[in-house]
């Protein structure tokens, strides 16, 4: 697990030791075990990185004696490293260690740009093939898109630049700064940027189970890959046992985060059950929570979870006062806004995490979008033919008729004319209805190929590596994909599949409790006297709106006037979103500061 960076361009100079050393220095957070920086006339490749696989061995770029010209650098893990390695050395080719990402120039060799097709794994893999007459960059992530990699390519010098993370990327020179005139609304009514798109115009993220060759002075050449071939064995139970068990290896402390619901406890439970198996220490668990007295807090169930599955339990209570300074620090690493209260409460989980000594995470993202666990997916089944406008509102941190109420007229304008992307989403949708999907697999389809990717596994990856954590996802893997899409419609609605695997695993009381997000009680803490008012106060300030030209300062004091008075969720999340991204616009501009990000 790493953070890797570089450059690509035709023609050019070597690039300055000082500038890559500062692109290094802002994503250091994630790797803070070894750097290496390499480079050439018109081209750079850099990691830091997180020693996790074969930890003494695995110096990146790697690179083979045998095989001269050909460089890589890997953020991620390999879990098929040990069998790759094996076919290729009866091919004659000859490793020094067992690191996983060593196999990549080989790997490559064989197989040209489709090497990325036998990878097993979370990965985010950069190559250059400097090669006499084939000089080429090609960069590749998984199939899901757990480890992203975002890009940027001038198309005035034909140079493309790649990074880890955004604020390490904007330290390139030539990267500009330009945020995205529809990020706002894009913020409010999906909660994050979708597809490829950041937040900011030129800076773009490679899709998920895809593959990109730049060749000298030209722009990158995307194309998607099949998925990886996994043939799962036996029930939902064997599937998730067999992946938890591989996951939960490894040469560094391993531990689970366990927020109290069905997802994270099944992962606790199996990862727990091979421990005892095995004679290994115990699992220790970690859940966050607030101090004081809050809604929601699923502290009780997951002691509960804890206790079921006979684990070490650390319940971490951060201090409410503490939030304004740790939503800075979440923003700031993120790169771009994410309007889920989650982001705070995850960034603070993976610090105690590394504070008390673990390197790998396992946690339990992903199950949602793949066993239709989701209450819009529910409501979306039972709706009439408008359902999908209905379900893309719901993912919405202001449903649309508020958000166009917030906006000033000329804002307003702009994004009828351009559309929102809560349209495309919509769009999308009834055309996989209109072609015959049914709608469970529609759904299923977006959260999957767009939504888990960019809302879900860039925060996850972003916040976890901000401490060095490597976190590792159980439902995010080939075979418990494979067999999420081959369950009937029924045992893949409301999670039915995962309740049935849980029985004998978990608590009763877990089992049946109704569903709800590991996130922060923003409502209670926005209410008066609450730890975020002063913060979102002074984030929203008539001045501060007034300046941006998007927002009705009069309208979003109304509306904090009103949830004042009566808190209600949506006008909490709606203004801790146009808060976040207030705080972003902030934030990015001193990211062309060519300084390290300090956890």
């Amino acid at each position: 697990m790493c953070r890797i960076l570089g450059s690509f361009a035709a023609g050019a100079d070597r690039p300055e030791p000082a500038q890559l050393a500062a692109v290094s220095a802002r994503q250091r957070h994630g790797g803070p075990d070894e750097h290496q920086l390499l480079s050439g006339p018109g081209w750079s490749l850099g990691c830091d990185r997180l020693a996790v696989t074969d930890p003494c061995g695995g110096q990146q770029p790697y690179r083979l004696p045998h095989l001269p010209g050909i460089l890589a650098v890997l953020n991620g893990e390999i879990y098929n490293h040990a069998e790759l390695r094996r076919t290729l050395a009866a091919r004659g080719h000859r490793f020094p260690d067992r690191c996983d990402g060593t196999v990549l120039p080989a790997l490559y060799a064989e197989y040209g740009t489709a090497f990325a097709e036998h990878l097993d794994g979370m990965f985010a893999v950069a190559l250059l093939d400097l090669r006499p007459g084939g000089t080429r960059l090609v960069l590749a992530v998984d199939d899901m898109g757990m480890k992203p990699l975002h890009l940027h390519h001038d198309p005035y010098d034909g140079s493309t630049r790649f990074a880890s993370e955004i604020p390490a990327l904007l330290a390139f020179e030539g990267v500009r700064i330009s945020p995205r005139d529809d990020a706002l609304d894009t913020v409010l009514a999906t909660r994050t940027s979708f597809s490829t798109h950041t937040a900011l115009d030129g800076v773009d993220a490679l899709p998920p189970g895809a593959t990109a060759v730049v060749r000298p002075g030209a722009a990158p050449v995307v194309r998607r890959r099949g998925p990886h071939r996994a043939t799962p064995h036996g029930d939902t139970q064997d599937v998730l046992r067999h992946e938890v068990r591989r996951l939960a290896r490894a040469e560094v402390p391993v531990c689970a985060v366990t927020s109290g619901g069905l997802d994270s406890g099944l992962v606790t439970a199996l990862a727990a059950e091979q421990a005892r198996e095995t004679d290994a220490p115990p699992l220790h668990t970690f859940h966050l929570t607030y101090r004081g007295r809050w809604p929601d807090s699923e502290a009780a169930h997951a002691r509960s979870v804890a206790r079921r599955a006979r684990t070490v339990h650390h319940e971490v209570a951060v201090d409410p006062d503490e939030l304004g300074s740790l939503l800075t620090r979440t923003v700031r690493h993120l790169g771009q806004p994410n309007a889920d209260p989650i982001t705070v409460s995850s960034y603070a989980l993976f610090r105690a995490v590394r504070q008390s000594g673990f390197t790998v995470a396992l946690a339990g993202d992903g199950a949602d979008e793949l066993f239709g666990g989701y209450d819009r997916m529910r409501a979306a089944l039972a709706a009439g033919p408008e359902w999908a406008g209905a379900y893309t509102d719901a993912l919405s941190a202001a449903p649309r008729l508020l958000r166009e109420h917030l906006y000033t007229a000329d804002y307003r304008a702009y994004i009828a004319d351009t559309g929102s992307a809560a349209d495309r989403i919509e769009q999308e949708l009834r055309s996989a209805e209109a072609v015959g999907a049914d709608r469970l697999t529609a759904m299923t389809a977006f959260e999957t190929r767009w939504r888990l990717p960019a809302y879900h596994l860039r925060r996850l990856d972003h916040l976890s590596m901000a401490w060095a954590v490597e976190a590792r996802l159980p439902f995010c893997q080939p075979s418990v994909v494979a067999h999420a899409r081959s369950l009937p419609v029924a045992a893949r609605t409301g999670k039915r599949a995962l309740y049935e695997a849980g029985g004998e695993l978990l608590p009763a009381s877990v089992l049946n409790r109704p569903k709800q997000p590991f996130t922060l009680p923003v409502a209670a803490m926005l209410a008066p006297g609450g730890p975020l008012l002063d913060l979102v106060r002074e984030l929203l300030s008539p001045a501060r709106l007034v300046l941006g030209g998007k927002i009705r300062a009069d309208r979003v004091a109304k509306l904090l006037a009103g949830h004042l008075e009566r808190p209600t969720p949506q006008a909490a999340l709606t203004l801790w979103s146009l808060a976040v991204h207030e705080l972003w616009t902030e934030v990015v501009q001193g990211m062309r500061i060519p300084v390290g990000c300090a956890a």
